[in-house]
């Protein structure tokens, strides 16, 4: 950015040119997203002051206000966007970000409201409202004006907030309150009902500002400990032994959040113990416009730690020459007499306050060894700078200057003074390793988390802790500062609020066509090739590499080391997040199509279709979403990764959806669900697999495609032998086999009678169940063998090999069981894939079960269960853990049972496997019972006998009634009761052919008439 007067070049946060005093004309923003704070004013009951003036005197009236309330915007950096006749609407924070926009918007409020009060019109009363939050900022340009707009909710709540507001009284919403708190005091009035909200709103009212320094504010929110900075602590105590021969002047450089005042505090205090007169001072963003104002404080500071000291407090004024006392009084603002002073020029004022100044500081320092602290000379007003540059300047032995400021602030005249610039860079891995140990804890449990912070922060210590904290607040952590643990996972770590100002206020530094070039590769992802943003960003060559140096050298866009190709990466990701989340949608989308254009004409991305799914979605090119969505779902379900593939093809239903409806559409949307099954069954989403069939099913009729409402039917059928009642899965079984032999589509007919043996099984007809998956088994194994979309003959065999031996085990026959597990075991080695070698390994261990040798089937139990966990085949997580809980209920090993069961009723609950849920409770109350707690056996039994009875669950009523008969004491009022659940439970086995079951029922049994009274 130039001046437009002396062409000097100026800093994006400057309002005038340091060169000339030129005020800053900046160009027209674009639209662009800005996290901001509002404020809006306006005079209560207005309308009623004016009703009956002329025009001319009703805007007289209300005029002094309306300046009063300009003012005070202005005077705190904000920008007045909207005059609405009686109030103001304004700005902070925009559009030249600032990291202090909530801050230096209730301390215009406060001005606002003391401005007003102070014209002396007891009828111009204002009211005000102010809210921090995203909108989107544009120029609105009429042909007599310009207006910098903001759009979005945050407006109305900032409007809502003030229309609330009581007469001289300024409301804040929680997110603005958040961002200001220690800056201003607040009072929290409890939530409001605003008009446009359906809850209550949580709204605090200003009561006035505070006398905390930024530093203290910051310090009083700090959880950490300081930690390393060794190089530049060495590097002051150098500079503190210096000053024992002549003044020495260092300037901590850095960013915000890097660090500079916890380094300069944690010196400076050391240093006080050490015998060191400490004058700390700091440049405040609310007092920018006000000439003296940090020398003032500075001043007041010098002077009131003279007269704490421990030596006789003397005035060091008193040996100063009458026209400097004067000079000092001005400063301090305390009224002067002296003729002489008021008949001095503006410059000899100004060098006299110079040299008065300097003296103080001189006097001090062959006192006692003084040190001052001038922090943020990035604010620094005009008129103290050059009093502080002389101040650095000082030829004074016993003098330490110690000043901080960020880049853009740094002053032209450090290297007059000699300063010795320490530019500050973020902590090292292993310092910010210890800075999270400190705040989360040792426990190894959290090492994952600390590794993401790190790398989401770039070990800047400031946004470290602040992610701390939001996860804390928002109880992702939960527990006690140095030792919290995780509670729930986390998708993304975000970007605190608190911190979102600093790094669009570094980003605001970064001119537009170096901006462009970032926005682009906030777009591709924390890392892109320079081939690739060449491509895209549509800039000359050597534009680009200019653009991409200076990124490097401000350490925004890095290049680093890569044998592959010559990479870039954003130094953390929430520069990155930032970068993205400014652009509007318009630009955005854009980006996204130019960046889906160059990679689909990259021939080594056609591996590559989650990454064009991600571009397309973006640039709402819906077709080509629902192309590469459908391809990302088959490349992550080729390799088992099913709750990715379930992701994947979930985007190509929806973006396919915002495509024009033609028929064509319809077909492919049918078959994507169906094909997409696959992925959700693996995954255990049993709802959204019923729903895949409902949709397709309702879609097919309504294109009257028989065919497909054929499949959709067996995907509905499939699902409901999961999700909901026996009786319900066999009729919708037997209807779709009907019609699928009737309508001749071989592979749906052999997967819908694969699901009907299933149901069939399910609702104890064992009988019925091992004819329909030999039939559907016979027709896999030959030579038409066919299977529908989503599947293969080989896959879907493997799974009624694997219920044939199931249900051969509940009848008995272990020999065909034994036969049919071989066959699921060795297409399972044949074809690799996890789900049909977990599928072999839960059969292999009914059939051990089966066969009482509960060691071996423990064995292949465990190995199943870690493989379905491994590849995130949840469908089989509840059977596999339920089993393996029975294996060790078989074995003695009861509280092992006991977690085991738990864990497989649990995990069924949550995926809706309602056959599981009634199967584990019943070992379940087994294991309960052998640790001693009958009762809750008794219960848990009783109510699984009765949850099965309802709902069809034939098989397992007789389990649940055996296990009363085992659970029940034998004395002899229970001994009716168990021989009722005895016959009860044989009835059952008989009718269904459980073989093993009734015989275990009728030895009880007639034990139980021999009068014996130890049950196994």
């Amino acid at each position: 950015m130039q001046c437009v007067a002396c062409q000097s070049k100026i800093d994006p946060g400057d309002n005038w040119c340091s060169k000339c005093g030129e005020p800053v004309r900046r160009s027209e923003p674009d639209s662009e997203r800005r996290f901001v704070t509002i404020l809006r004013a306006d005079v209560i009951d207005s309308t009623g002051l004016i009703a009956e003036l002329d025009p001319e005197e009703a805007v007289s009236r209300l005029e002094p206000a309306l300046v009063a309330m300009r003012g005070a915007v202005r005077q705190f950096g904000g920008i007045v966007s909207k005059e609405l006749g009686d109030g103001v609407a304004a700005v902070f924070g925009a559009p030249i970000a600032d990291d202090n926009h909530a801050p230096l918007a209730c301390h215009a409020a406060i001005e606002l409201v003391r401005r007003v009060a102070g014209l002396g019109d007891a009828g111009l009363q204002v009211r005000v409202g102010v809210h921090s939050g995203h909108v989107v900022a544009y120029m609105v340009a009429s042909e007599f004006s310009k207006v910098y707009e903001m759009g979005g909710p945050a407006q109305h709540l900032a409007a809502r907030l003030e229309a609330a507001a009581e007469a001289n009284q300024i409301y804040v919403s929680e997110a603005c309150q958040a961002l200001a708190e220690g800056h201003v005091r607040f009072e929290f009035l409890g939530g409001k009902l605003l008009r446009g909200f359906s809850q209550p709103v949580p709204v605090y009212r200003i009561v006035g500002a505070s006398d905390l320094s930024s530093w203290r504010v910051r310090r009083a929110r700090s959880v950490s400990r300081f930690v390393d900075r060794a190089t530049e602590r060495a590097l002051l105590a150098r500079a503190a032994e210096g000053a024992g021969a002549t003044r020495q002047t260092v300037l901590l450089l850095g960013d915000a959040g890097i660090g500079k005042s916890r380094l300069a505090h944690e010196f400076a205090q050391a240093q006080k113990a050490n015998g060191w007169r400490l004058i700390d001072a700091e440049c405040s963003p609310n007092l920018q416009g006000a000439p003296f104002s940090t020398l003032k404080r500075f001043l007041l500071t010098a002077l009131d730690t003279i007269a704490k000291g421990t030596e006789s407090p003397t005035d060091p004024r008193r040996n100063l020459p009458e026209i400097q006392q004067c000079a000092l009084d001005a400063v301090l603002d305390v009224p002067i007499s002296n003729q002489r002073w008021s008949e001095l020029e503006p410059h000899a004022r100004g060098r006299a306050i110079s040299d008065a100044s300097c003296a103080v500081v001189a006097a001090m320092a062959r006192r006692q060894r003084t040190l001052l602290l001038l922090e943020d000379l990035h604010w620094i007003d005009r008129a103290s700078d050059g009093v502080v540059a002389a101040i650095a300047s000082l030829p004074v032995p016993g003098l330490l200057v110690l000043l901080t400021t960020r880049p853009n602030g740094m002053p032209v005249w450090i290297a007059r003074c000699r300063a010795e610039v320490v530019a500050m860079r973020p902590l090292d891995d292993d310092s910010g390793l210890e800075m999270l140990s400190d705040m989360l804890g040792s426990s190894a449990t959290n090492a994952d988390l600390k590794s993401r912070i790190i790398s989401h922060t770039a070990n800047v210590p400031l946004f470290i802790e602040e992610v701390c904290r939001g996860l804390k607040d928002s109880g992702t952590l939960r527990g006690e500062w140095g030792d919290l643990a995780l509670v729930r996972p986390i998708d993304e770590l975000g970007i605190p609020s608190s911190i979102q100002g600093v790094i669009a206020a570094r980003l605001d530094r970064v001119p537009k066509q170096e901006r462009s070039v970032l926005q682009v590769a906030a777009a591709l992802g924390a890392r892109a090739s320079e081939a690739t943003l060449r491509n895209i960003s549509l800039l000359p060559e050597d534009a680009l590499r200019g653009c991409l140096v200076s990124l490097d050298r401000a350490e925004l866009l890095v290049r680093i080391d890569s044998e592959l190709e010559d990479s870039l990466e954003f130094r953390h990701e929430m520069v990155r997040q930032v970068t993205y989340e400014s652009m509007v949608e318009k630009v955005r989308d854009d980006i996204h199509a130019r960046i889906l254009a160059t990679l689909e004409s990259d021939e080594s991305r056609a591996d590559e279709p989650d990454t064009l799914c991600y571009h397309a979605v973006r640039a709402k090119d819906w077709y080509k979403a629902f192309n590469h969505g459908r391809s990302a779902g088959r490349k992550w379900l080729g390799r088992s990764a099913f709750a990715d593939a379930a992701n994947y093809f979930e985007i190509a239903m929806v973006a396919l959806d915002k495509t024009p409806a033609t028929r064509m559409r319809e077909i492919d949307a049918i078959d994507l669900r169906m094909e997409a099954r696959a992925t959700f069954i693996a995954s255990g989403q049993v709802a959204e697999w019923l729903d895949l069939g409902k949709e397709a099913e309702r879609r097919a009729g309504a294109i009257d495609d028989i065919g497909r409402k054929v499949a959709a039917m067996t995907v509905r059928a499939g699902a409901q032998n999961f999700y909901g009642a026996p009786v319900e899965a066999v009729a919708i079984g037997e209807e779709v086999v009907a019609l699928a032999e009737s309508s001749g589509h071989p592979g749906w007919r052999n997967l819908a009678q694969y699901g009907l043996g299933q149901a069939y099984f399910l609702a104890g007809r064992y009988r019925g169940a091992k004819e329909m998956l030999a039939t559907a088994g016979a027709h896999l194994a030959g030579p038409a063998a066919s299977a529908p979309i989503g599947t293969t003959p080989q896959s879907l065999l493997v799974l009624c090999c694997m219920m044939g031996s199931i249900t051969h085990t509940v009848l008995g026959e272990f020999d065909a069981a034994e036969q049919l597990q071989r066959e699921a075991a060795a297409i399972a080695d044949e074809t690799g894939r996890p789900y049909d070698r977990v599928a072999a390994a839960y059969s292999g261990g009914w059939l051990m079960l089966g066969r009482g040798d509960a060691a071996a089937a423990a064995t292949v139990l465990e190995d199943g269960f870690v493989l379905a966990q491994k590849h995130g085949i949840r469908l089989f997580v509840p059977v596999l853990a339920c089993h393996l809980g029975m294996a060790y209920l078989e074995q003695g090993l009861f509280d092992r049972a006991r977690r085991m069961l738990t864990e497989a009723r649990e995990e069924a609950r949550a995926v809706g496997y309602t056959s599981a849920v009634l199967r584990s409770s019943i070992y379940l109350a087994l294991a309960t019972n052998q640790l001693g707690d009958v009762r809750a056996a008794q219960n848990m039994l009783r109510e699984a006998r009765n949850t099965a009875r309802q709902q069809g669950f034939s098989g397992l009523e007789a389990e649940a009634l055996f296990g009363e008969a085992v659970v029940t004491p034998p004395a002899s009022e229970d001994r009716t009761m168990i021989l009722a659940a005895l016959r009860a439970a044989i009835a059952i086995a008989s009718e269904s052919g459980a073989k093993p079951l009734r015989e275990k029922a009728e030895a009880m049994l007639n034990s139980m008439l021999a009068g014996g009274d130890q049950l196994a």
